[in-house]
């Protein structure tokens, strides 16, 4: 996140991985929905129903959080202590370990292997789960590679952490970027906790609109943890986050339309680079090919920036140095420049 935060600005940036942001027209009423009183003290009532509604649980198992990575903490933060130890995949998200170790907790990892296409392993987890783990951590889509995680596989991991009292953590907020309608791990039983929010499938990254999905006693623990981070959200985003919902089909077909231009540049890209390997993603919004034979694609991650104006995420901040992340939710015009100069910099070999 450092490195997301303080990297220089790229003139084609392909290391952003939410859809191109809304203006303020893309949102009808917005302007209207403005104020700035109203009660929101366990949740603004109306933002909590159509979370609710959009994913067929009752508002008492909705939380809602700053953002899907407010979210993640908050459900670090109502399971674990100090001493406890957490199952985090391999590649992973940074801030889903950080949030852990914040708290205290020791992580443990299990690898979602290439060749295997990332697929979520139940018997890796099981190798990995002890009588002191609390949490099992999973992204599906996958966060950086775009797997969508098998709902069988989920529901045996799910029996296995049962078994051990604990919970399993499906960070979503790549779900609905997918291409089309997906069933959501909330539905798969009381042990599961889901998070996600508007940010990265719908390019409404300045509302902040997180949420939990859980079990009605989790979501209790889940809400005074929130009461000691910041209480309660923004009144005058959670407005806005509801509106939102209320057009939530027309900002998907947004999306819908961004991708299908942009996926098939992304993939053509792929399958003309002989010197990488890569799964192919089927949906979401990033890629994630490695370079056969290099260690550590920083480099070249940094002569494509210097030299082409044109960034890419470092494998090494998914724990996975010879990869790097291609984000392909932005503007099409920039993605078909910037992949361009990516084919430039693998033809200059630009790793050396």
């Amino acid at each position: 996140m450092e490195w997301a935060k303080t990297r220089p600005a790229a003139r084609f940036d392909l290391a952003i991985s939410n859809v191109l942001g809304c203006s303020i027209d893309d949102l009808p009423g917005a302007v209207e929905a403005l104020a700035l009183d109203g009660r929101n003290d366990n949740g603004y009532r109306p933002l909590l129903d159509a979370i609710a509604r959009r994913h067929g649980v009752s508002p008492a198992r909705v939380t809602t959080a700053q953002g899907a990575s407010g979210a993640n903490f908050l459900a670090c933060a109502a399971l674990l202590a100090p001493g406890d130890e957490v199952l985090v995949e391999r590649p992973g998200y940074d801030p889903l370990m950080g949030a852990a170790r914040l708290l205290g907790a020791h992580v443990v990892r299990f690898d979602r292997e290439f060749e295997s296409d990332y697929a979520v392993d139940p018997e890796r987890v099981a190798a990995a789960i002890t009588s002191r783990t609390r949490l099992v951590i999973i992204t599906s889509p996958h966060n950086p590679t775009g797997a969508l995680a098998d709902h069988a596989a989920l529901q045996e991991i799910g029996r296995i952490a049962a078994a051990r009292g604990a919970h399993v953590l499906v960070d979503e907020v790549y779900l609905d970027a997918f291409g089309e309608p997906m069933p959501t791990a909330a539905l798969l039983g009381d042990q599961f906790i889901v998070s996600s929010s508007l940010t990265k499938a719908y390019g409404l990254a300045g509302l902040r609109c997180g949420w939990i999905l859980s079990s009605e006693d989790l979501a209790a623990r889940l809400r005074r943890a929130r009461d000691v981070v910041d209480g309660t959200g923004s009144i005058v985003a959670e407005r806005l986050s509801v509106l939102a919902f209320e057009h939530l089909d027309t900002l998907a077909a947004r999306t819908r339309a961004l991708l299908g231009a942009n996926m098939p540049l992304v993939i053509a890209f792929l399958r003309s680079r002989p010197e990488l390997a890569y799964v192919e993603p089927a949906g979401g919004t990033v890629a994630f090919p490695r370079i056969p034979g290099v260690v550590d694609t920083a480099r070249f991650a940094e002569r494509l920036h210097t030299e082409r104006e044109t960034a890419v995420v470092p494998g090494r901040f998914f724990e996975a140095p010879a990869h790097f992340r291609i984000g392909f939710s932005g503007a099409t015009s920039v993605l078909r420049d910037g992949l361009q100069r990516l084919s430039s910099a693998l033809d200059a070999r630009a790793w050396e």
